[in-house]
């Protein structure tokens, strides 16, 4: 088999994102709290990059809007300056970074603006590292850790002790030891004997919070009742016999049997609910992040909604007015003023993302407020259909971008605090002639099964029948089931109430 070597020329098209336009796109999807994290990455890696001090004018009348970007002063750069970017990676850039002190060291000339330059300025001067280390959320202990600490404090002989500390590393985030002794018992590696686990876990059951080391739901319960300062014997009844009767909703079945009436086991219920069926996720590292609106919507009083950015907590930049001018002065070597050029070519691209990022979020969600001003006067029920390709034409920007605005946004309203997200969505024409929301539909679909009596719940026929008295159009059985799931209410057997 004979391989030649031959040169081919081919005319094609490819479309390349320039680093610029990449940069836009991913300043777009983060949040506020995001963004807050991006910027203060930027600052500790991007010497020329600083924080713009407020004026005086500024703090004495604060504009919570701020529907405006801040001016960033800029060095003037020639045009291919400006267009070539170079990207370089965090190697040899303290090295390069502390020439330019060298060099500045050197400089009478430019001395005297040392003091008033430098990002860590005065005393009152905001502190970014200091306030990222203040807010740092504690990251508590893990259930293993917590356990194991009160596990050193049980005074037991030494095989127990042993023999507890392997069940501990078997119990799962919620509390639960999922596996058998059996299984746990190994003869030939440990020194414990069975007898001795069979011992550890019950005094591992005793420790907080209460139910751990429970192998199902049943022991779960039986343990916390058992620790209760209250008298439990009816719920421990309940639970010992009848549990899966109670999960089943049957509770005359479970009346008739234990020789009560039904409004006794109702009692019962309602007591058992303080008992947690997840004890170890009351102990654990992972926490729910923080929800902040990005976008505010106000009622005004000569009628509408007024829009803005809750970006006030979102410094201003600007590039440092000292390494600009170090930058364009020739006398300083070739290789730290391109290095300071980078920087400033980097540091402009980060702040017209930003300043683009905020125009684009406050257009989409002004249009947005202006397609659904029903929804902000009169609730969840006046929620229309909405496709993002509508208010990208209204923009006048791609439905992507669109996307990317709202990805990961809250808006705060008279509604509440909700996702951007969730103003979008389709809908289906009701008798009216009208196009609905399908959340608008499960809105009323949560009115009516509000309003049913529990005692004889709607089926999802049922259901689906009052949706059309209530003028939604069509709707089958099926979706209603669907929406149902999606909503988590469970079906008319389980919401009976005797």
């Amino acid at each position: 088999m004979k391989m030649d070597m031959t040169n081919q020329m081919r005319m094609e098209q490819r479309m390349k994102m320039a680093p610029r336009m990449i940069q836009s796109m991913e300043i777009l999807q983060l949040s506020t709290f995001a963004l807050l994290e991006k910027i203060e990455t930027e600052l500790n890696s991007n010497p020329v990059l600083e924080v713009e001090e407020e004026t005086s004018e500024t703090n004495s009348s604060p504009d919570p809007d701020r529907s405006e970007a801040s001016p960033v002063q800029l060095p003037s750069q020639s045009d291919s300056q400006q267009q070539d970017f170079r990207t370089g990676g965090d190697e040899g850039k303290q090295e390069d970074f502390r020439k330019v002190d060298d060099f500045a060291e050197q400089s009478d000339d430019y001395m005297y603006r040392t003091e008033t330059s430098h990002r860590a300025g005065n005393d009152d001067e905001f502190d970014g590292k200091l306030e990222a280390i203040n807010n740092a959320p504690d990251l508590g202990v893990s259930l293993n850790d917590y356990l194991n600490d009160q596990w050193r404090l049980v005074d037991t002989d030494e095989k127990t002790k042993k023999a507890g500390e392997q069940i501990i590393d078997y119990i799962d985030e919620k509390g639960y030891l999922k596996v058998r002794l059996e299984q746990l018992h190994n003869k030939d590696k440990n020194d414990f004997g069975i007898e001795h686990l069979e011992k550890a876990l019950k005094l591992v059951q005793q420790l907080e919070p209460a139910g751990v080391g429970a192998r199902d739901v049943k022991e779960c319960l039986l343990i916390q009742m058992a620790q209760s300062s209250e008298d439990t014997s009816l719920e421990r009844e309940i639970v010992s016999k009848y549990l899966d009767k109670l999960l089943e909703n049957k509770l005359p079945e479970i009346a008739k049997k234990m020789n009560c009436d039904v409004e006794r086991i109702n009692e019962a219920i309602l007591r058992m609910r303080k008992f947690d069926t997840s004890p170890g996720l009351q102990i654990s590292r992972v926490k729910n992040h923080p929800i902040k609106a990005d976008v505010i919507v106000e009622p005004v009083e000569a009628g509408g909604f007024k829009v803005y950015l809750a970006d006030k907590n979102v410094p201003s930049l600007r590039i440092n007015e000292y390494y600009a001018n170090m930058a364009r002065d020739r006398k300083f070597d070739a290789k730290a003023r391109q290095f300071l050029n980078d920087n400033i070519r980097s540091a402009k691209w980060l702040m017209d993302a930003i300043a683009q990022r905020k125009q684009t979020l406050l257009k989409v969600s002004q249009a947005i407020v202006d397609n659904q001003s029903e929804f902000f006067e009169k609730g969840r029920m006046h929620l229309k259909p909405l496709p993002m390709s509508q208010i990208a034409d209204k923009v006048g920007v791609h439905v992507a971008t669109v996307s990317r605005a709202v990805a990961g946004k809250y808006i705060q309203s008279p509604q509440g605090l909700m996702p951007l997200r969730e103003l979008f969505g389709g809908g289906m024409e009701t008798d009216s002639g009208e196009n609905e929301s399908f959340e608008a539909i499960r809105a009323k679909m949560q009115q009516v099964i509000d309003s049913e009596d529990k005692s004889k719940p709607l089926s999802d026929d049922a259901i689906k029948k009052r949706l059309e008295q209530m003028g939604v159009k069509d709707i089958a059985r099926r979706t209603v089931a669907k929406y149902r799931k999606l909503m988590n209410i469970p079906t008319a057997r389980f919401r009976k109430r005797f």
